[in-house]
Protein backbone atom coordinates (compact mmCIF):
# COMPACT_ATOMS: atom_id res chain seq x y z
CA UNK A 1 0.00 0.00 0.00
CA UNK A 2 1.17 3.21 -0.94
CA UNK A 3 1.92 5.63 1.94
CA UNK A 4 -0.05 8.72 2.12
CA UNK A 5 2.96 11.03 2.20
CA UNK A 6 4.17 9.84 -0.91
CA UNK A 7 3.01 11.91 -3.96
CA UNK A 8 4.99 10.23 -6.88
CA UNK A 9 3.08 12.75 -9.40
CA UNK A 10 4.94 15.71 -8.43
CA UNK A 11 8.19 13.64 -9.28
CA UNK A 12 7.50 13.64 -13.01
CA UNK A 13 10.18 14.85 -14.53
CA UNK A 14 12.91 13.92 -11.82
CA UNK A 15 16.30 13.21 -13.57
CA UNK A 16 19.45 11.71 -12.46
CA UNK A 17 22.58 11.00 -14.08
CA UNK A 18 25.12 8.22 -13.17
CA UNK A 19 29.01 7.71 -14.86
CA UNK A 20 31.17 5.09 -15.51
CA UNK A 21 34.53 4.79 -16.34
CA UNK A 22 34.49 0.94 -17.95
CA UNK A 23 37.12 -0.99 -16.05
CA UNK A 24 38.28 -5.13 -16.65
CA UNK A 25 35.54 -5.55 -13.86
CA UNK A 26 32.44 -3.80 -15.94
CA UNK A 27 33.09 -6.21 -18.97
CA UNK A 28 31.37 -8.50 -20.86
CA UNK A 29 34.34 -11.06 -20.24
CA UNK A 30 34.25 -10.28 -16.37
CA UNK A 31 30.63 -10.58 -16.11
CA UNK A 32 30.41 -13.71 -18.20
CA UNK A 33 27.84 -12.00 -20.45
CA UNK A 34 30.49 -12.54 -23.59
CA UNK A 35 33.59 -13.49 -24.55
CA UNK A 36 34.83 -9.68 -25.61
CA UNK A 37 36.80 -7.07 -23.30
CA UNK A 38 33.73 -4.03 -23.90
CA UNK A 39 31.04 -2.88 -21.20
CA UNK A 40 29.08 -5.92 -20.69
CA UNK A 41 25.32 -5.17 -20.64
CA UNK A 42 24.56 -6.10 -17.65
CA UNK A 43 27.12 -3.57 -15.76
CA UNK A 44 25.02 -1.18 -18.43
CA UNK A 45 21.92 -2.23 -17.02
CA UNK A 46 22.77 -1.63 -13.67
CA UNK A 47 24.12 1.97 -14.18
CA UNK A 48 20.87 2.72 -15.34
CA UNK A 49 19.10 1.24 -12.49
CA UNK A 50 21.62 2.94 -10.46
CA UNK A 51 20.47 6.38 -11.91
CA UNK A 52 16.53 5.15 -11.51
CA UNK A 53 17.16 4.71 -7.73
CA UNK A 54 19.41 8.33 -7.86
CA UNK A 55 15.85 10.15 -9.01
CA UNK A 56 13.79 9.07 -5.76
CA UNK A 57 15.77 8.32 -3.03
CA UNK A 58 15.83 11.88 -1.71
CA UNK A 59 12.25 12.05 -1.85
CA UNK A 60 10.87 8.73 -0.15
CA UNK A 61 9.77 8.98 3.38
CA UNK A 62 12.00 7.21 5.57
CA UNK A 63 11.08 3.05 6.02
CA UNK A 64 10.27 3.27 2.10
CA UNK A 65 12.12 2.50 -1.12
CA UNK A 66 12.11 1.28 -4.37
CA UNK A 67 12.74 -1.89 -5.99
CA UNK A 68 12.97 -3.16 -9.42
CA UNK A 69 10.26 -4.97 -11.50
CA UNK A 70 10.82 -4.36 -15.55
CA UNK A 71 13.43 -3.00 -18.09
CA UNK A 72 13.69 -2.88 -21.33
CA UNK A 73 17.19 -1.45 -22.77
CA UNK A 74 18.51 -1.13 -26.57
CA UNK A 75 22.59 -1.81 -26.07
CA UNK A 76 23.68 0.13 -29.18
CA UNK A 77 27.23 0.44 -29.20
CA UNK A 78 30.39 -0.76 -27.15
CA UNK A 79 32.43 1.02 -25.21
CA UNK A 80 35.87 -0.23 -24.38
CA UNK A 81 37.76 -0.46 -21.46
CA UNK A 82 38.80 3.27 -20.36
CA UNK A 83 35.84 4.81 -21.71
CA UNK A 84 33.30 6.65 -19.56
CA UNK A 85 29.93 6.78 -20.18
CA UNK A 86 26.53 8.66 -18.39
CA UNK A 87 23.20 6.95 -17.47
CA UNK A 88 20.31 9.66 -17.44
CA UNK A 89 17.33 8.68 -15.96
CA UNK A 90 14.11 10.70 -15.98
CA UNK A 91 10.78 9.59 -14.21
CA UNK A 92 8.25 9.78 -17.08
CA UNK A 93 5.23 8.59 -15.34
CA UNK A 94 4.24 8.16 -11.96
CA UNK A 95 1.28 5.46 -11.46
CA UNK A 96 0.32 5.28 -7.45
CA UNK A 97 3.18 3.17 -6.63
CA UNK A 98 4.85 2.42 -10.31
CA UNK A 99 7.60 4.70 -11.90
CA UNK A 100 8.67 4.98 -14.85
CA UNK A 101 12.02 5.96 -15.91
CA UNK A 102 12.87 6.80 -19.41
CA UNK A 103 17.02 5.77 -19.68
CA UNK A 104 19.22 7.22 -21.99
CA UNK A 105 23.17 6.25 -21.97
CA UNK A 106 25.57 8.39 -24.01
CA UNK A 107 29.78 8.38 -24.36
CA UNK A 108 31.54 11.69 -25.20
CA UNK A 109 29.89 11.13 -28.96
CA UNK A 110 26.96 8.32 -29.41
CA UNK A 111 23.71 7.16 -27.40
CA UNK A 112 25.45 4.01 -25.96
CA UNK A 113 21.65 2.37 -24.89
CA UNK A 114 18.04 3.38 -24.50
CA UNK A 115 15.32 1.86 -22.86
CA UNK A 116 12.91 2.26 -19.86
CA UNK A 117 12.65 0.99 -16.25
CA UNK A 118 9.82 0.48 -14.49
CA UNK A 119 9.88 0.48 -10.43
CA UNK A 120 7.70 0.28 -7.62
CA UNK A 121 7.45 2.00 -4.20
CA UNK A 122 7.32 -0.66 -1.38
CA UNK A 123 7.72 -0.79 2.44
CA UNK A 124 11.61 -1.84 3.32
CA UNK A 125 10.81 -4.50 6.25
CA UNK A 126 7.27 -5.31 4.82
CA UNK A 127 9.36 -6.07 1.67
CA UNK A 128 12.09 -8.08 3.39
CA UNK A 129 10.14 -9.74 5.94
CA UNK A 130 8.10 -11.54 2.65
CA UNK A 131 11.17 -11.72 0.92
CA UNK A 132 12.77 -13.88 3.34
CA UNK A 133 10.01 -16.15 4.40
CA UNK A 134 10.16 -19.57 4.01
CA UNK A 135 8.58 -20.95 0.33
Amino acid sequence: MQPPSVDAASWVGALTRVELTVTDADTAQALGSGDVPVLATPRLLALAEAATVGATASRLPPGYTTVGTRADLEHRVATPIGGRVVAEARLAKADGRRLMFEIVVRDANRVVAEGRVERVIVERARFLAKALEPS
